[in-house]
């Protein structure tokens, strides 16, 4: 027997049904029923597949037929919740985007300048941690949204967030703030291109990888310290 949906797809259901192959019997003769997922549990799980899927092999080498294959659906049901391949993909962006600038704008809680590079490097290396697949696709150039959906405007969204803090540093050192914005959109590339590099080769350490980067950042190449030391409560 084939098992149904909730949103009309075969495949629809998690668990076996009654009568399907490789499903231990119940008492009495009868095989068990699987629990049918709800709307929102399909989209989910889409969302899921689809974006393990576009972070292994990249969006034109994702095709709907996989992303049904994987999820256990028919092709009808990618479309009918996200209207193809690319409104999935928007999708999975749109939330990745979202997760990594609230780590950033949360993070930024230390007063003083040097602190504050220290919790933007650990943000982005937090994020890579724990979002790996979501950084891969966000580092890959996007065909959806080419405004919005790549990893360029992505360093641009983060650089805004913090140049305001930078005109603050500027204007107490005498510097003129509205070189702010440039330099703000330096220092987030120059740390997140690093996470880039960082995401494969996982050496050294995030702590000494984000102790370099505000060496780097803060003292120049000119004032580079030979064993930059980290000054906020984040050791690793």
């Amino acid at each position: 027997m084939v098992a149904v949906a909730t949103d009309g797809s075969e495949g629809g259901a998690v668990g076996a049904v009654s009568g399907g192959p490789g499903v231990p019997a119940a008492k009495g003769g009868r095989r068990a029923r699987r629990v049918r997922m709800t709307g929102a549990e399909r989209r989910e799980q889409l969302l899921d597949v689809g974006r393990a899927l576009f972070a292994e092999r990249g969006f034109e080498g994702t095709s709907v037929e996989e992303i049904a294959s994987k999820a256990g659906v028919s092709k009808p049901v990618v479309y009918e919740h996200f209207g193809g391949k690319e409104g999935l993909y928007a999708v999975v962006v749109d939330r990745e985007m979202r997760m990594l600038l609230d780590m950033v704008t949360s993070a930024l809680t230390g007063g003083h300048p040097r602190e504050l590079l220290e919790q933007a490097a650990f943000a982005l290396l937090d994020y890579i941690e724990r979002s790996t697949d979501g950084f891969r696709i966000l580092v890959r150039d996007s065909p959806v949204a080419q405004s919005t959906g790549t990893f360029a405007s992505l360093i641009s969204d983060i650089a805004t967030r913090v140049e305001h803090i930078l005109g603050l540093e500027f204007k107490q050192r005498g510097f003129d703030p509205k070189l702010a914005p440039m330099y703000a959109q330096a220092l987030v590339g120059m740390v997140a291109l690093t996470g880039q590099w960082w995401l494969d080769v996982r050496r050294p350490k995030k702590a000494e990888v984000a102790a370099h980067l505000v060496n780097l950042a803060w003292n120049g190449l000119s004032g580079l310290e030979p064993r930059p030391r980290l000054i906020g409560h984040r050791k690793a």
